[in-house]
């Protein structure tokens, strides 16, 4: 079957949708990836030689993002809204250039596998003319029905035009549909429009293979691939699916959950073994954890790299371009952007650390800042190996620290410090003896003979 040359095409435009948005339905996310991009991934996944996209007019938002997401894609554009089989034909440009297998999916049943679409190539591989997936389910109100006879299909029975027996049948049609490129332009132009809606559906060319005695086959998928998705509801719920689907990939790939229901992946996290995740853990988009490292509870990471056996958390926040090194720390209430942390360096506590480069073994205090922004333009702010940063410091970028430099606590930094170098950046402290007392004399009587005055106004 590999050799086999496989064109899929994918519907994406005049999907009802009850989204109540603005935006194209298949453009709606599911792990920080539109549900038309889990799609494309599968059928790269299933070495599709190219892929034609049918999408509706002024869609270039969309056009934009297919094209991004997939390099072999071309978009076809349904200008008018008459059907499954009409959207399919929009890309009939595609199917002139020959392939041994035609699939026809949807961009809105983005759970939808390699393993589910092998099943239907694997059906085309073995004789079928025609192979329709389907599914089991315990709910098949509304679904059209596959009327079957020892794998071969005799009917797709819609709801409305079901006798009660065939109400009866739980293997639904999924809308996939697989052709052999011989015959589908064939199938798919005989399909009419005589229907209350003067649409062209394209279950209709099941009904025609049978008739022209063509081997017309079922086959079966989970519910659970072929859901599609309407409403918001049904948005979240694939949402669901896919993070299971997520934790259960990342546990057997050696990876340590405490609580893997409260841990959240991106479609694009990379996680190796041995990692340990505790609660309530949120991986945004772009995000590689190498072997060893520890994740702790309640942080939050975007666009980061965590080198091995580092440690971030709990309550920590690293944004896009935070590259942690191998055994470095981020402690809790800690946000780091665009900054990398070197070897064994350690930033433990409230701090801020953005547009930066931290050397090996140099400790961050609590309290640290690197003022990276000036109302205009982003500097950055260079710390020198085995640096000691003290607490509350502020330091004032662009700026450059040497190696081994010990800034006091609370200082503010504006200059260059050359290696080992103590830098003081506060100003001197002053006492004066025996004033506490007096102030608090004056404060009380302050208080005093404003309450008095409070007293007699009332």
């Amino acid at each position: 079957m590999s050799e086999r040359s496989f064109l899929p095409i994918v519907l994406a435009a005049g999907l009802g949708t009850r989204m109540q948005s603005e935006m194209p339905k298949v453009m709606h996310e599911i792990g920080h990836l539109p549900m038309i991009g889990h799609v494309l991934n599968s059928l790269k996944m299933s070495n599709a030689d190219r892929v034609a996209v049918v999408i509706g007019p002024q869609m270039d938002a969309l056009e934009k993002v297919v094209t991004d997401l997939s390099p072999n894609v071309s978009c076809h554009v349904q200008t008018d809204r008459l059907g499954t089989a009409h959207a399919a034909l929009a890309a009939r440009d595609a199917m002139l250039d020959p392939a041994d297998d035609v699939l026809i999916l949807y961009g809105d049943t983005p759970l939808v596998t390699r393993e589910a679409i092998g099943t239907v190539r694997a059906a085309l591989a073995d004789g079928a003319d025609v192979a329709v997936l389907g599914f089991e389910t315990k709910k098949p109100y509304g679904y059209g029905r596959l009327l079957t006879d020892g794998g071969q299909l005799l009917a797709i029975r819609e709801e409305k035009d079901a006798t009660d027996a065939e109400r009866r049948i739980t293997f639904c049609n999924s809308g996939i549909m697989g052709f052999r490129g011989k015959v589908v332009l064939e199938l798919l132009t005989s399909i009419g429009n005589d229907n209350k809606k003067g649409e062209f559906y394209l279950t209709d060319a099941a009904e025609i293979a049978v008739a022209r005695n063509l081997n017309v086959v079922a086959v079966s998928a989970s519910e659970e691939d072929v859901q599609g998705i309407n409403t918001r509801a049904q948005l979240s719920t694939c949402e669901a699916v896919f993070q299971r689907r997520m934790r259960i990939q990342t546990l057997e790939g050696g990876v340590t959950m405490q609580a893997p229901d409260t841990v959240y992946f991106s479609h694009d996290t990379v996680i190796e073994p041995d990692v340990l995740i505790e609660p309530n853990v949120v991986f945004g988009p772009d995000v590689h954890v190498e072997r060893g490292a520890v994740i702790r509870a309640f942080s939050h990471l975007e666009g980061a790299h965590v080198g091995s056996s580092a440690t971030v958390g709990p309550y920590a926040r690293l944004r896009p371009g935070a590259r942690l090194s191998e055994g470095s720390r981020v402690g809790n209430f800690v946000e780091v952007k665009n900054s990398e942390i070197g070897v064994g360096a350690k930033v433990n506590h409230l701090s801020y650390i953005g547009d930066a480069s931290i050397g090996a073994k140099s400790n961050i205090g609590a309290g640290t800042i690197t003022c990276n922004y000036d109302g205009f333009g982003k500097h950055k702010t260079d710390i020198g190996a085995g640096s000691f940063i003290g607490s509350n410091s502020t330091l004032v970028a662009p700026l450059t620290l040497g190696n081994g430099v010990f800034v006091a606590a609370g200082s503010v930094v504006t200059e260059q410090v050359s290696d080992n170098a103590l830098v003081i950046g506060r100003s001197q402290q002053v006492e004066k003896t025996g004033r506490a007392e007096a102030l608090r004399t004056r404060f009380k009587a302050a208080k005093d003979a404003k309450s008095s005055g409070t007293e007699r106004g009332k």
